[in-house]
């Protein structure tokens, strides 16, 4: 790819999506846009970046945004923030809910891996005591990475990362080469395409927001709008977890890390009574 083929993609990404896109991993474009070129006709990646420049077709554009906001996902990944949800953040967003449902939000969320070990681990919660109210739902800005984890398909690989086998046999049908989700499980899941870095304005309410891996994606600036739109969406004692490698503080003070819970975070009331003042 020439430098102004790879300064466009870049350019492209920013501007639609605030993504971090690195010029030295051409390899990285090269393998996310062929696919693109081929599905759309074009008989190399440079021929679709030239009719995009010709034309500024949004959905050329939007194919090119997409492709490069591909991240990976497993089910159960890290296994650690699971746990934590299910032992800790839970029973005390649930004792202070006083019976009704515990919201919570997979921002971004890929192929759905997330949401849905949310969701198995929920039935697990239920199984244990009938009086668990969890609602879920997911977003991501990629329409293809939607239709994707609605339809609950997956490969052997897929299978294969994090999940328990004995989750696996319960959940899963094997359809040819392939792995359906039942339909119980994925009937859990409110399903949104949503770009983070358009405002969160009309998202409404969440108790916990993962939005894990997804910061560490984004240039500096729209880090700082992301963070700042979702002390908007969480409650007072509500809980934002980030990735395992990720902090909150491209916001300054507006989150605290919770102790004992690595990721965790919880707004910072302080903050919001200074930005107030």
């Amino acid at each position: 790819m020439r430098p102004d083929d790879i300064s466009l993609v870049i350019s492209l990404c920013r501007a639609r999506a605030g993504l971090k896109v690195s010029a030295e991993k051409t390899y990285l474009i090269e393998s996310r846009l062929a696919p693109v070129a081929r599905r759309e006709n074009f008989a190399s990646i440079p021929d679709l970046l030239a009719a995009i420049r010709a034309k500024r077709e949004e959905p050329l554009i939007w194919g090119v945004v997409e492709a490069m906001t591909q991240g990976e996902s497993a089910f159960f990944r890290d296994r650690a923030p699971f746990e934590t949800f299910r032992n800790e953040v839970y029973p005390a967003l649930s004792r202070a809910r006083g019976g009704e449902p515990v919201k919570v939000w997979s921002a971004a969320c890929a192929g759905g891996q997330e949401v849905y070990s949310l969701a198995m681990l929920a039935e697990m919660m239920r199984a244990e005591d009938p009086s668990v109210r969890i609602e879920l739902a997911a977003s991501d800005i990629s329409a293809r990475a939607l239709e994707k984890a609605q339809s609950g398909v997956y490969s052997q690989f897929e299978v294969q990362r994090g999940l328990p086998i004995r989750l696996l046999i319960k959940h899963f049908e094997k359809t040819d080469d392939m792995w359906r989700l039942s339909p119980d499980i994925r009937r859990m899941v409110r399903w949104r395409r949503l770009n983070l870095i358009a405002g969160l304005g009309a998202v409404g309410r969440w108790d916990v927001v993962f939005c894990r891996n997804v910061l560490s994606g984004l240039e500096a600036p729209y880090q700082k709008k992301v963070l700042e739109d979702l002390t908007l969406v969480l409650p007072e004692d509500g809980v934002l977890v980030l990735g395992a490698k990720e902090t909150a503080e491209a916001a300054g003070d507006a989150f605290t890390p919770i102790p004992g819970q690595p990721g965790f975070y919880r707004r910072n009331p302080a903050a919001r009574a200074a930005a107030a003042a």
